[in-house]
């Protein structure tokens, strides 16, 4: 499929076509889903299987077209060796399927990511659920959800209930010290669980409200439903000192940081 060239700072016309590219993906993704899953190994012993792969090269011929000029991170490039020059300021951040675990167990909670990082911030960005037929945008503080092809509806964090918070982890990194000592400081109402992305964008659709993460996690994982959540009005924070997580950091890989929805500060 061909796509004309886009401006990157026509947000409008760049969600449109982002939504669409990650639904092709996320169609890539489905047809492996629906066959035998062949699991590899990467160095870091981390899972792939043909889904990534598919999705990535869907995703890649795409932005080559509407964006040509702008550096693409890639999870998968990146793991082959292909580091691009992201010194400019501006380029792409793509996990083409983030949950390769939960797609591997067809659980159904992996997503397709597609963030635009300006100045080290998540300028744009969108994720699609392909399973739950759902998809998530945000930028320039309008943030969106779609279901089963449905027009976009707004959608908006929210500030913590008077009742308590609702706290969202991952099904594999939901518990351990540094987490109870950060959970410690909070009147707590309910805690949930999900994969993915998926957790930022409950925080955005103001089903949730904190999601600390003490673990690893890279800048594809996390950049496209961080451009959501901020676009939602809330926002995702170092975990140590609560300023602004950014992208581009040398090795691209996160420290451990708090999503969560509107403060005090923000309403």
């Amino acid at each position: 499929m061909s796509y004309a060239r886009i401006d990157p700072n026509d947000r409008e016309a760049l969600i449109a076509v982002l939504r669409e590219i990650a639904g092709r993906a996320g169609v890539a993704i489905m047809a492996v889903y629906g066959g035998d899953i062949e699991v590899r190994r990467k160095d870091d012993a981390s899972p792939v299987t043909d889904a990534d792969q598919a999705a990535e090269d869907v995703i890649l011929a795409a932005l080559a077209q509407i964006t040509p000029g702008i550096p693409t991170v890639a999870e998968e490039a990146m793991a082959a060796g292909a580091e691009p020059d992201v010194s400019g300021g501006r380029f792409w951040l793509i996990d083409p399927l983030d949950g390769t675990k939960e797609f591997i167990k067809r659980n159904g909670d992996f997503t397709v990511n597609i963030a635009l990082i300006e100045n080290g911030q998540p300028a744009a960005g969108v994720v699609h659920a392909p399973v739950l037929k759902s998809t998530w945008s945000g930028a320039d503080g309008r943030a969106t959800f779609a279901k089963d092809g449905a027009q976009p509806i707004a959608i908006s964090a929210r500030a913590i209930p008077a009742g308590g918070a609702t706290v969202i982890a991952s099904r594999r990194h939901g518990s351990g010290p540094e987490l109870d000592a950060f959970l410690a400081q909070y009147n707590i109402k309910d805690r949930i669980t999900a994969g993915s992305s998926l957790k930022f964008c409950r925080i955005a659709q103001g089903e949730a409200d904190l999601y600390p993460r003490f673990g690893r996690t890279m800048e594809w994982d996390t950049a496209a439903a961080h451009a959501v959540l901020r676009a939602a009005g809330g926002e995702v924070v170092r975990a140590g000192d609560a300023t602004p997580l950014t992208y581009g950091k040398p090795g691209f890989e996160n420290p451990h940081f708090i999503a969560r929805g509107k403060t005090e500060a923000s309403i």
